[in-house]
């Protein structure tokens, strides 16, 4: 277990710490919480809804990767089902400040990547900036989504995102989240790893350049992780298929050296790329680490 995990659990209330730490020890734990052990929390601590969500953001912001500023952001998002996922900031030194990944999108990205199709709450423990109101903007269920912060009564996104630009201003009907198939036939990778990038594409949500693109990442130990891109309708607050590969990599646990390869698939007929970015990602995060290319 990471050592800021250890340390986050100390600063979560007595009765909250010995029903989670069994939990945050075991190897499989995957930053997230099932309704089933919510109720055990709740139970135990007293705390309920936003109080426990709340309580539970030092061991979100456990997960923050943040060499340039230091600051540790911690998210918590809630599937309509009841299962809490956990989010942090993720900074790159050595590329542009815009590849990195916000808490408020790590925590929606790993939801996406194990599931969810509908968020209904986020807890932060800092107010979410621009970028990431805009973010939440394109997600299923935007509408109603409900923000808590530390000291401050539950608001609905649009209270903090007033006269929203979204996906309906430009014409486009699906939604982040959504259950989708981009249609795209894999059938004839015979690479796994990048068929898995493939995958992804097939579930990436781009309306707007159409670039279904997909990464995958293969740990030392055989372990794959996969992340679909993430496209938004001011087009900024995109998130590319790497970061949401690495938010799945960072949340099961591992660190970057932990990484063996990565694959990229993308739409050779669009106008936008992600190839350029992916590379100088990875560069940055390790030049030895090959990447595998294919387009559709």
């Amino acid at each position: 277990m990471r050592t800021a995990l250890t340390d986050a659990l100390t600063q979560l209330p007595d009765a909250l710490q010995s029903v989670v730490s069994d939990w945050i020890n075991d190897a499989n734990f995957g930053a997230s919480f099932t309704p089933e052990q919510v109720a055990q929390m709740e139970s135990a601590s007293g705390l309920s809804g936003a109080a426990l969500r709340l309580a539970l953001l030092p061991l979100a912001a456990a997960y923050a990767v943040t060499p340039i500023s230091q600051f540790n952001v911690g998210a918590i998002v809630r599937d309509e089902s009841g299962i809490l996922y956990l989010g942090a900031n993720i900074e790159f030194t050595g590329v542009q400040l815009g590849q990195t990944v916000h808490a408020e999108q790590c925590a929606i990205s790993h939801a996406w990547t194990k599931g969810a199709k509908r968020l209904t709450d986020i807890t932060i423990n800092y107010s979410p900036c621009g970028h990431c109101r805009q973010f939440m903007n394109e997600l299923n269920g935007a509408e109603s989504l409900r923000i808590q912060l530390p000291q401050s009564d539950a608001k609905d996104l649009h209270t903090y995102l007033p006269e929203p630009f979204g996906p309906a201003d430009l014409g486009i009907e699906s939604r982040l989240l959504t259950d989708e198939s981009n249609q795209l036939s894999t059938d004839d990778i015979d690479i796994p790893l990048l068929k898995a990038a493939a995958d992804a594409a097939n579930r990436s949500h781009a309306p707007y350049s159409g670039n279904y693109s997909g990464a995958a990442v293969e740990t030392s130990d055989g372990e794959f992780f996969s992340g679909m891109y993430a496209e938004n309708a001011a087009f900024n607050p995109s998130l590319p298929p790497l970061q949401v590969a690495l938010i799945a990599v960072n949340m099961a646990g591992y660190h970057w050296t932990d990484i063996r390869s990565v694959a990229l698939a993308e739409m050779a007929s669009s106008t936008v790329s992600h190839l350029a970015d992916t590379q100088a990602t990875l560069d940055a995060i390790d030049p030895d680490i090959p990447l595998v290319y294919s387009t559709r």
